[in-house]
């Protein structure tokens, strides 16, 4: 197990390379009312094509995730998934019109020990949101992680894309955001006093966004100390 989470972790964080695991949803933007419609889970590195199977070495350990979605009313149900090849699938059937959210958050996976690469003893909260607007009336997607962080996109006219990042329910401030596009191309932008970040589309397709915090509290889980909690929220644009 140790070396499986060796393996997962030098991944994740990129110590020998530039390249950094984490969760994310996929989904398309758009629903219609009544029609059955599938949300993704993914985990490894889009930018570099890296999609991790269910059954590898990787995936298990972050598996103990939990889905949920969000009505435009606030209602909230939790999703059942499926293991698939390379990912987990779930699916909903729209009731209403409106802006719903698709929430995943995992905050169930051991204690890391990074020391020999300077990073210390850590544990790992990672959370994921996705938007599906059913209808034309655009709204907010709604942040359901208290604990920690997450990606809330705004709404805007279609011609860029406003995002914002809460931590524990508040702006964060001047954080490092990464934007994500296939074949090795990514962006980084800086979020403003309000936690927001706004940036252009200049591609039809998918984009990844990726930030991240350090909360700098020791505790214990499964019985082994950390020093810190490293949380890292996604937000993927289809």
């Amino acid at each position: 197990m140790k070396n499986k989470l060796l393996f997962l972790f030098i991944g994740l964080f990129g110590a020998m390379t530039a390249q950094a695991h984490y969760l994310w949803l996929e989904t398309k933007g758009s629903g219609k009312l009544g029609e059955k419609h599938e949300i993704r889970v993914h985990y490894g590195e889009y930018t570099y094509g890296v999609i991790e199977q269910v059954q590898g070495e990787a995936f298990p350990l972050v598996s103990k995730f939990k889905l949920w979605l969000i009505a435009p009313d606030g209602s909230k149900t939790e999703l059942s998934t499926e293991a698939k090849e390379d990912h987990y699938v779930a699916y909903f059937t729209p009731s209403q019109d409106g802006v719903y959210t698709a929430a995943l958050n995992n905050n169930e996976i051991n204690v890391i020990d990074y020391t020999q690469y300077d990073f210390g003893i850590f544990k790992t909260h990672y959370h994921s949101t996705a938007k599906v607007q059913v209808g034309n009336t655009d709204a907010d997607t709604q942040a359901a992680n208290p604990d920690g962080i997450v990606v809330k996109q705004l709404a805007h006219d279609g011609k860029e894309i406003k995002l914002q990042v809460l931590y524990k329910g508040q702006p964060l401030a001047k954080n490092e955001l990464q934007v994500y596009v296939a074949d090795l191309w990514s962006k980084t932008l800086y979020t403003d006093d309000n936690g927001q970040v706004t940036f252009g589309l200049p591609w039809e397709t998918k984009y990844i966004v990726e930030t991240t915090t350090k909360e700098e509290v020791p505790g214990t889980y499964n019985g082994e100390d950390y020093q810190f909690i490293w949380h890292c929220a996604t937000f993927c644009i289809k």
